[in-house]
């Protein structure tokens, strides 16, 4: 069966989202103690004590149940990434605290939650939708943090567009999950700092 076939009577209503949250809220607490390659949808309906095809019912499979978990983590980097943007200060402090944020909330998710940081690794290597939603979320944040330092003067006139992507390319190897586990034996906090330095000073007007 096919997956656009399952996906014809998804269930819809109050009960069928109380249920969906259900399933993926579980499906996190097993990520979380088991880890994401050991869950299988039997542990999940197990837990719920409902069948495996009922849990199909609403997720076509494992990877849409995973998929919609890094989607609330990713989201909640993506909501911290626009506080910042939008925040008090010059562009320059908010282009600062943009990246010591998205280093300090990688990291954390790689020691603090190292089972939901396999996860995410693991949606990027696939290039899951949430995640490049994630991406476009940090890019236009910004790419908002450019334009605000062109309107002030601090920033040259750059594309906007351009510049917002080169920014987040020099924050991979504190802010992407598998590069990071690579640069663990640097100073990731001193990286996102310099590095902020570094295009602080390749945005003057006058370079």
């Amino acid at each position: 069966m096919s997956v656009s076939t399952l996906r014809l009577d998804v269930p819809s209503g109050p009960k069928a989202e109380s249920t969906r949250a259900a399933i993926v809220e579980t499906a996190e607490q097993l990520f979380r103690t088991l880890g994401y390659q050991k869950t299988a949808v039997a542990d999940i309906a197990r837990a719920l004590k409902m069948s495996p095809a009922n849990i199909y019912r609403f997720f076509p499979s494992k990877a849409a149940i995973n998929e919609a978990i890094c989607a609330r983590i990713v989201g909640g980097l993506s909501e911290l990434a626009w506080q910042v943007a939008r925040g008090p200060g010059s562009a320059a402090d908010r282009l600062r605290l943009l990246f010591q944020t998205l280093q300090q909330q990688t990291m954390a998710l790689a020691f603090r939650e190292k089972r939901m940081h396999d996860m995410v690794a693991v949606a990027m290597d696939e290039h899951w939708a949430v995640i490049k939603e994630h991406v476009h979320a940090i890019d236009t944040a910004l790419r908002h943090i450019v334009m605000d330092g062109q309107a002030s003067g601090e920033f040259a006139r750059l594309d906007p567009d351009a510049t917002g992507r080169l920014l987040h390319a020099t924050m991979i190897g504190f802010s992407h999950p598998t590069v990071m586990q690579q640069c663990m034996a640097d100073d990731l906090p001193a990286m996102a700092r310099d590095m902020a330095e570094f295009c602080l000073r390749a945005l003057r007007p006058d370079h």
